[in-house]
């Protein structure tokens, strides 16, 4: 077993040089990067490729772990549009002057070495090195070995161009991928500030129980959209299939359609688009008996215990009826991973209504829950989304990923 200890000693030092850097310094190096992806997309490739090789394209993690030129172009421009945003180090969150006369001032600082550890998703490693660097913290990936050979290829150009630009390359480092070693990263204390794990509810559960190093959870994402009485058929149907079909993979698609029982009948015509997305639908008895001649047989299937707090990942959806919006909410509480929930209705004090009760980091009305991306919050790329309640919650771009520190200046105050 590798001992990761002077490889994280490492890294650690090249952290306390990050501040050190010029804004300038860290959007030519962003932007350097940007060009090298798409440059050598081809050699990117040809590594996912070998990758890809090893999964079953039915795996519903298969879409996640692929690279594409189209991919690799979009992720070259967010690491543009990471260099773009101001930088997040030295604001001034609070400044006051005492009695005495000593001032105090307080700052964002980095946290130092973030360690980031993730799945079958290779643009990860981009995201996650960028929003580092730009807010002065060095970073240690652990990606899974379904996408070792994709990992490898992305932190070799990364650390190329790094020395390329006269950077210290030693602010990245890829981890071995086996199990041993995420457990001694979890437990290395004296060199890394902070853990965030990416992943599924297995691989974030195994890192809330084992670390000793402080964890920010970014939870695996069940997501509900509850159709109230007074809920727009058209708008609902086009938020419904956006919510669920523009990408099944990831971690803000749609779980769960919990629907008033007064607009059941109307379920046939909310799945319209689902029925063309060729979705599995899990339903519930009186969901069931509405769709049965009006959707594929198929694709549609009765509900059991396990249709609902399930995270699909994949073309299947459950669907629950309920009588009010108290039975809506109840089932949200019980089964949310609190990441994204969505109602639909034109009340606006059910809306308001929906906002109070639901806890959870992204709540929306009338909106797909497909917008919960640090993207489309204007924050460049994201490290993750957080569920939990400390420090992050939702999308977490550069501000999230500092600290801040006190700087106190006087004249020669002593206290008594």
């Amino acid at each position: 077993m590798t001992n990761i200890n002077e490889i994280l000693a490492t890294v650690q030092a090249a952290s306390c040089e990050l501040p050190l850097l010029t804004d300038q310094q860290v959007n030519n190096f962003l932007l350097a990067l940007a060009d090298k992806t798409t440059e050598q997309a081809s050699d990117l490739l040809k590594e996912n490729a070998k990758d890809l090789a090893l999964m079953a394209e039915s795996d519903p993690r298969y879409d996640r772990l692929k690279l594409t030129k189209e991919r690799l172009c979009s992720i070259a421009d967010d690491l543009r549009q990471v260099a773009a945003l101001p930088s997040p180090l030295g604001k001034i969150r609070q400044e006051t002057t005492r009695p005495n006369g000593m001032k105090l001032t307080r700052i964002s600082v980095p946290f130092g070495v973030i360690g980031v550890i993730y799945e079958a998703r290779p643009n990860v490693s981009f995201d996650v090195f960028a929003l580092c660097l730009k807010s002065g913290n060095a970073c240690v990936l652990k990606g899974g070995s379904d996408a070792e050979h994709s990992n490898r290829a992305i932190v070799k150009l990364i650390r190329e161009v790094l020395t390329k630009e006269h950077l210290n390359p030693s602010c990245v480092y890829l981890l071995p991928s086996d199990r041993e070693t995420t457990g001694q990263l979890l437990r290395a204390t004296d060199y890394v500030d902070l853990i965030i794990p990416r992943g599924s509810s297995n691989l974030i559960r195994f890192v809330r129980e084992e670390a000793t190093v402080p964890v920010i959870e970014t939870g695996a994402g069940i997501c509900h959209a509850y159709f109230d009485a007074y809920g727009d058929l058209a708008k609902g149907g086009k938020l419904i299939a956006n919510a669920k079909t523009r990408r099944v993979s990831v971690c803000n698609a749609l779980d769960c359609l919990l629907i008033h029982e007064q607009r059941l009948m109307e379920l046939p015509l909310l799945c319209n688009e689902l029925k063309e997305k060729q979705v599995v639908i899990y339903a519930d008895a009186k969901a069931h008996a509405v769709l049965l001649n009006h959707y594929p047989i198929a694709l549609l299937q009765e509900a059991t215990a396990d249709s609902f707090g399930t995270e699909f990942l994949d073309y299947k959806m459950a669907v629950k009826t309920v009588a009010t919006v108290e039975e809506a909410l109840e089932h949200i509480r019980r089964y949310s991973s609190k990441h994204s929930e969505c109602i639909i209705t034109e009340d606006k004090e059910m809306a308001n209504y929906f906002f109070k009760r639901v806890d959870a980091a992204c709540v929306y009305a009338n909106v797909s829950t497909a917008f919960t991306d640090g993207g489309e919050f204007g924050l460049g790329a994201e490290i993750g989304i957080s569920t939990q309640k400390l420090h992050a919650r939702g999308p977490m771009g550069l501000e999230e990923l500092t600290s801040y520190k006190w700087l106190i200046t006087g004249d020669g105050q002593i206290r008594e």
